[in-house]
């Protein structure tokens, strides 16, 4: 279930541990709407050009309800978090190969997971993400399948609070996960809908 709400609403109405993985991709705080991301222009375009989805970073509330309904969490811009996240050893760093439309070398995300640091490369530069790309800091459908595939087991339900374009759904839908999630803005909720009914229609017909 997919729905466009403030994800404090959504998590209020599920119990302690509802959900076996969170997997999450938090506003960092640091107005990425104004930057150029590597491409020479404004991140964002069009009517998205006065959002100010990043200029605040979820406070000590949102972490503690992400941690009441879930059993087990990954999040994107962990570094940027440090203070209401506990220490772990099982972050995941996705190395972006110096790829030509990136302003960083990579991202990092913590885990929960008592395991050891995992590097995540893809050879082959994921084209769609900027040709279809419906959110400023949308991520590739092959990344949040390594995260499942390495993280999730079969039968998880899965969490995601901010679902920005839609790619951690798409890999879900891939997969098979049960995903639970919530985008605020309406915008960038109906925009990745769009993006994820037109995927879904895309493998029924192959």
């Amino acid at each position: 279930m997919i729905t466009n709400e403030d994800n404090m609403e959504l998590m209020a109405r599920y119990e302690d541990n509802y959900f076996d993985l969170a997997i999450v991709d938090p506003p960092y705080g640091i107005d990425a709407g104004k930057m150029t991301m590597g491409r020479g222009s404004r991140n964002d375009t069009g009517k998205n050009k006065k959002k100010n989805w990043d200029n605040e970073k979820p406070k000590e509330p949102y972490w503690n309800e992400l941690f009441r309904v879930s059993k087990n969490q990954i999040v994107w811009g962990a570094n940027y978090f440090t203070d209401f996240l506990p220490p772990s050893m099982g972050w995941v760093y996705w190395d972006k190969l110096k790829g030509v439309n990136d302003f960083s070398d990579g991202e990092l995300a913590f885990t929960s997971f008592n395991r050891a640091l995992r590097h995540y490369n893809k050879r082959v530069i994921d084209k769609t993400v900027d040709r279809n790309r419906v959110h400023p800091t949308q991520k590739p459908v092959a990344l949040y399948e390594f995260l499942l595939m390495n993280y999730a087991k079969e039968g998880d339900k899965i969490l995601d609070t901010h679902l920005g374009s839609g790619s951690i759904a798409i890999a879900c839908h891939n997969l098979g996960f049960d995903l639970t999630a919530c985008e605020l803005d309406a915008d960038y909720y109906n925009a990745a809908m769009k993006r994820i009914n037109e995927h879904k229609q895309q493998k029924r017909l192959f």
